[in-house]
């Protein structure tokens, strides 16, 4: 089964744009390096909880939307070594993110189960 990289993020929604371009372009250097299937989701229906949620878990302020995107790969194997070369793509660095990087959730996970059409 494939590999996926999950993301949480909190982006002003006045750069919902600005946000989407860079996302484009971060995401074509991942299926370059062999990504399969990027997904990028702009928060329009994320309740807030009684103890946890996702504005809290990103520090989100009240001027920001949750972002909740994800990158699947053929297998772990293919992501730690398009990993490797990702970090040192000067594209990488070149292109700063409109969001708080220090506030951002990264995880990768092995897929156990899918439903659907894949």
């Amino acid at each position: 089964m494939s590999y996926i990289d999950g993301v949480v993020l909190a982006v002003k929604t006045a750069d919902k744009d600005a946000y989407l371009a860079f996302a484009r372009e971060m995401d074509a250097l991942f299926v370059a390096e062999g990504a399969t299937r990027i997904v990028e989701g702009w928060g329009s229906d994320v309740p807030h909880g009684q103890q946890t949620d996702f504005y809290r878990a990103v520090a989100a302020a009240e001027d920001e939307t949750v972002v909740f995107s994800w990158v699947e790969w053929p297998d772990k194997a293919t992501r730690d070594a398009a990993w490797g070369r990702l970090e040192s793509n000067p594209a990488m660095v070149a292109t700063p993110p409109p969001f708080d990087g220090k506030r951002m959730i990264f995880g990768g996970f092995d897929v156990i189960h899918q439903a659907g059409d894949k």
